[in-house]
């Protein structure tokens, strides 16, 4: 366990974020793995159905991620101050918590598969792919969430390294069944979508054995499942605030997938090709956005309202220096990633995604200060601003998605995302400000 209420604020940040970097790349690793493995083994077609609705799977996995994340920062408030079976019962409650609402969500998102799809405007000739492939993801949601609350909840008492370990594990088992679902057994894209679900559920298993065996402080009982009414209000105002933070910002991507659907093959292509480059790009600003979470909260926990500020300066100085990066490696070796992650040689192709990227980055500053201050926020106890904050996003890609595009075509895509981030970053601004200087009781 990591106690990150003493100590260098900024040692205590980087020795909590680094395992969390490179759990995340194994990830990454993982899905550009993944998108070549479609693309080089099942064609630019099954690769296009997937892409179809990637975006509509991130804002199922986001939503379910940051409920995980939200009932975890009561679990770090709790062991800032030092209230060891408060941690225990926020553990287990979180467990019950997360598995009904993953399983309600699978439910309705499987009734309503039909007309879900019909508004991505998934082609007649993706149609069938995108719905296997979609199908699979849902039946698998709970096993994510398991996951994600016992991976939270360690680093939530400053354990980072565990998640880490179950993740590099998770991630290469997921490209040996994605190899042999998607190669010998030829499965198609359903194949490439079991593979993630079972290297999850493997994950969620190793976990909870480790955790039990472990950590006393979350070991629970049978008893300790039922969740206490009060207990169980705490977590969902953080859950659900960090959970419809997420999945507003994938909504909104959403919106703007279902007018990219409506483009050619190759720029279909192109764009989630470049989305997951994108997401390389901003590894870094989810990682310390996840890391101020619980730093935030563990501090705001035990009153040292003097090192989140400190550590809230020294965080997104780091974070702009990544933002320089980024742009710097869209203008010179971005085609080459381009290529690596579709394993297309299609000029159309390359040159879309780049176009993207060369626009976007260039107001990369705005992404930092907008994921770090909104997780800040949240382990701060402000669960309304980030919402709003990621509302105001989904207003701006919506409006783009049926006002601009049809006029700009794919180059409203390219806008969308700067507009919206220099909207979005306002509310966060004033409220961190007044959150650091007059602290919530």
């Amino acid at each position: 366990m990591n106690d990150m209420t003493k100590g260098s604020p900024a040692r205590a940040i980087v020795h909590f974020a680094i395992p969390v970097l490179i759990g995340n790349l194994f990830n990454l690793a993982y899905n550009l793995t993944d998108t070549r493995i479609v693309g080089a083994m099942l064609g630019n077609d099954a690769l296009a159905a997937v892409g179809c609705v990637s975006t509509l799977c991130e804002l199922f996995t986001g939503f379910l991620v940051g409920l995980g994340n939200g009932f975890a920062v009561l679990t770090a408030r709790f062991f800032g101050m030092g209230q060891e079976d408060r941690v225990r019962r926020s553990f287990s409650s979180s467990l019950t918590l997360g598995t009904l609402t993953a399983a309600l969500l699978t439910a309705l998102s499987l009734l309503f598969m039909g007309p879900i799809l019909r508004i991505l405007h998934v082609s007649a000739a993706q149609y069938a792919d995108a719905g296997a492939y979609l199908r699979t993801i849902l039946l698998g949601l709970v096993f994510c969430i398991l996951y994600n609350v016992q991976a939270s909840n360690l680093r939530a008492i400053g354990d980072s390294f565990t998640p880490l370990l179950f993740l590099i594990f998770s991630a290469c088992a997921n490209v040996g069944l994605d190899l042999l679902f998607v190669g010998p057994l030829q499965t198609g894209v359903r194949g490439a979508a079991l593979a993630t679900i079972l290297s999850q559920a493997l994950a969620a298993v190793l976990c909870f054995v480790y955790t039990r065996r472990k950590y006393e402080v979350l070991r629970f009982t049978v008893r300790d499942l039922l969740p206490e009414k009060s207990l169980s209000t705490q977590l969902f105002s953080g859950g659900i605030s960090m959970g419809l933070m997420n999945s507003l910002v994938s909504f909104g991507t959403v919106s703007l997938q279902s007018a990219i659907n409506s483009f050619d093959t190759n720029t279909i292509v192109a764009h989630a090709a470049t989305r997951k480059l994108s997401n390389l790009y901003m590894m870094p600003f989810s990682v310390l956005g996840t890391t101020m979470a619980t730093y935030c909260g563990q501090n705001y926990g035990a009153g040292r309202m003097d090192r989140v500020r400190t550590g809230l300066r020294r965080v997104l100085l780091i974070a702009y220096l990544w933002a320089g990066i980024d742009c710097l490696m869209s203008y010179t070796i971005a085609p080459r990633l381009i290529v690596a992650i579709t394993a297309t040689q299609i000029p159309q192709v390359v040159e879309t995604a780049v176009l993207y990227q060369k626009v976007d980055t260039l107001f990369y500053l705005l992404c930092p200060t907008i994921t770090i201050t909104r997780n800040s926020l949240q382990g701060l106890g402000d669960h309304v601003t980030p919402v709003i904050s990621s509302a105001l996003e989904l207003v701006c890609k919506v409006l783009v998605a049926f006002l601009l595009t049809p006029v700009l075509a794919y180059w409203g895509i390219i806008w969308a995302e700067p507009i919206a981030w220099s909207i979005m970053v306002i509310p966060l601004i004033i409220s961190i400000v007044r959150r650091i200087k007059n602290p919530a009781p």
